[in-house]
């Protein structure tokens, strides 16, 4: 795996295994024929831990990547991508 200049990169991995494993036993739940209000309960917080996900990889991504294009004066780009990706995330 290359190093990564981001700070938070243990942190992001961690809470993904986290919500591999959670929708794994919400998985488990359906087929065991849990009642819908349980399993959507259960997909309301692990929709929200994707989003505490996406809240940090922003956050890196401002620290280091923006930080760093700028100093290097290629912010401009940078932020046009920054842009594209948060279109397609907001979808």
């Amino acid at each position: 795996m290359k190093k990564s200049l981001h700070t938070q990169t243990r942190q992001i991995v961690n809470r993904l295994a986290r919500i591999e494993g959670h929708v794994a036993a919400v998985r488990g739940m359906v087929e065991r024929g849990r009642s819908c209000p349980d399993v959507l309960t259960q997909l309301a917080a692990v929709r929200a831990a994707l989003d505490q996900v996406g809240r940090l990889v922003l956050s890196d991504h401002l620290a280091h990547c923006v930080v760093d294009a700028a100093q290097r004066g290629d912010a401009r780009r940078t932020l046009a991508d920054l842009e594209a990706a948060l279109e397609r995330y907001f979808r």
